[in-house]
């Protein structure tokens, strides 16, 4: 059988709007928009690497708060999973360090403003049912 790698991605809000990053790396998804994260390390729990993913690609200090129901295939061995997290008041504010040139937060009415990747696409799909469409 062959190994999955977990990806975590972070739907981050501050009130009801969700930080967007765009990629700037690698070249075939650079442009596109995600919810920043990254790759699980061996012997790393999911929320530890979310943890360690938004320091390091934006410098905050994020509260993971829960799962969000389903899993999402990227190119093979690699699945996504999301959460949603916060940031508590003591936290800078999110810069672009790592692998994104932009980062916006977006209103619900705005969610669909930007070119997602197609796995961000069906995370929000399930984080909008999961919250409400204009939570």
């Amino acid at each position: 059988m062959t190994e999955r790698i977990v990806v975590v991605a972070a739907a981050l809000y501050d009130g009801d709007r969700l930080l967007a990053a765009r990629r700037s790396a690698p070249p075939a998804l650079a442009g596109r928009w995600e919810l920043p994260g990254g790759k699980v390390e061996e012997g790393e729990s999911s929320e530890a690497a979310l943890v360690r993913e938004l320091r390091e690609e934006l410098g905050v200090e994020a509260e993971v708060v829960a799962r969000v129901p389903g899993e999402w295939p990227l190119a093979s061995p690699y699945v996504l999973h999301a959460w949603t997290a916060r940031l508590p008041p003591t936290s800078p504010d999110p810069k672009p360090l790592q692998d994104h040139d932009e980062l916006r937060w977006l209103a619900p009415d705005e969610i669909r403003d930007v070119d997602w990747l197609d796995q961000d696409v069906e995370a929000i799909r399930s984080l909008e049912t999961l919250r409400g469409p204009s939570s």
